[in-house]
Order: structure tokens, then sequence, then C-alpha cells
């Protein structure tokens, strides 16, 4: 439990180092951005796969059979890509958000950018969750990899949220204070995902699955497409490559 608590800890906490790397460097370019999230997207490719996917099916097909087992992680990723899909509706992400309606200048409405901040903490709930399901498989290493994967990811997204709300009049200490609470939902999501698998052991097929639809629609639809946005795509899909390939020898080290 110990560990799980500090991996909730650290997973949250990327997002306030990400905003403190926003404080000091207010002007990040948008090329280096796009190569640190898109080598975060290629770890957390890699963490869906091999740390919740594949798992899913070995528990999944070892527990209710080959057929049944397939069928509840095919069941389970499509199910955490659709619940994404639907917070989508709601509140829409960092792509569809840094734009027309969020860019950083005097006039920025402030009600737009606790929108922004709010579709940030929504979305932190399932990767936290995604973190804490990991750990109940009982792979350690496996699971403090994944939560390696959505750490990265949290860090270019802590340091995007910064500009534009200091840019709507916010002051830096409440600025500092919306980052934390939106890595605070993180956390809380961690310890959500690690219980929930603990109490019912036998939805844990189904349970990593979803967790490992979830990476894969933020990887597809909102990193993927940000990390090309800016000229930078070329640079942004080798970084996911070199991402993708030291979580994997990461992953055949550790075993």
């Amino acid at each position: 439990m110990e560990m799980v608590l500090l991996t909730a800890l650290g997973v949250g906490g990327a997002t306030l180092f990400g905003s403190v790397i926003g404080f000091v460097f207010k002007k990040i370019s948008h090329r280096f951005s796009d190569i640190v999230l898109a080598f975060a997207a290629g770890v957390m490719l890699a963490a869906a796969v091999l740390g919740l996917i594949i798992p899913s099916v070995d528990y999944g097909t070892e527990t209710f059979g080959t057929g049944l087992g397939i069928v509840m992680t095919l069941a389970g990723i499509f199910a955490g890509a659709l619940c994404l899909n639907l917070i989508d509706k709601v509140v829409p992400h960092l792509h569809k958000m840094i734009g027309a309606d969020i860019e950083p200048h005097g006039n920025t409405s402030l009600s737009k950018v606790l929108l922004f901040v709010t579709a940030i903490g929504i979305h932190n709930l399932p990767e936290g969750i995604a973190a804490g399901v990991g750990f109940g498989s009982g792979d350690t290493s496996q699971a403090l990899l994944i939560a390696g994967g959505i750490a990265l990811q949290n860090i270019p997204e802590g340091m995007v949220i910064i500009g534009p709300m200091l840019s709507a009049g916010v002051t830096p200490k409440k600025t500092f204070v919306c980052a934390m609470i939106t890595g605070l939902v993180e956390v809380v999501g961690t310890l959500l995902g690690y219980f929930a698998v603990s109490i019912a052991s036998a939805i844990l097929p189904f349970a990593l699955a979803f967790a490992g639809g979830t990476m894969l629609y933020v990887i597809s639809d909102e990193m993927i497409p940000e990390t090309h946005a800016h000229g930078s795509e070329r640079g942004a899909t080798y970084s996911l490559l070199v991402g993708f390939c030291l979580m994997l020898v990461s992953d055949v080290l550790l075993k």
C-alpha cells in the first residue's frame, strides 16, 4: 500500500513539476513541448499494451477461458475509450481548447480558463485510475512503468496550463493551487483504481483493459494530434518511437 501511495503522489506531483517549469519558462516553444509530449505518448503506448492489455488477456483467459477472456479484454478497451469520448463531449481537452478559445492574451475570459483547467482535472481521473489498476496485477515493476508513462505525460500538461491562467489575470498563487488540484485528482484516481481491483479481483481483466483503452484514447485523440499540429511532426514521430522502445527495453530487463 505504501508503494501505491507513493506512486499516486508521484503521478500527481508530475503535474506540479510541469507547472513549476511553466512558471520558470513562460514561453516554452511548441517544438520542445511536442517532443516531450510525443516521448510520453510512446511510453504510454507501450505501457498500455505491455502493462495493461496483454496482462488483461492473460488473466482473462486464465480465469474465464480463452473466448470469454478475450471478450472481456475487448469490451474493456472500448469501454475505456467510450468513457473518455463521453467526457470529451462534456468537457473538451487540451488540443480542442488551446486555440481560438484559449490563447494567452490579456482579455482571455476567466471562465474559459477555468473550463480549461477543469477539463484537465476531469481527464486526469481516468489516467490516475489506470495507474492504480496496474498494481492490481501484482506486478509492481510493470505498474511502476505504467505510472511513469502517465507521469511523463503530466509534465508537459502541467507546463501548458500556466500561461493561459496568468494571462487571464489569475494570481501566481491561485494558478499554482489550480495546478495542484489537477494533480490531486490524479492521486485520487490512482487510489480508486487500486482499491477497486483489490476489492473485486474478478473484474481485474476488464479493469486492466479499461485502463488500457483510456490510455490508447488519450494517445490517439489528444497527444498525437497535439504533437503534430505545430510543424514538428517528424521529430515528434521519432520521439514517440524512442519512448516506446525505451519502455519495451525496460519491460524486458525488469522481468
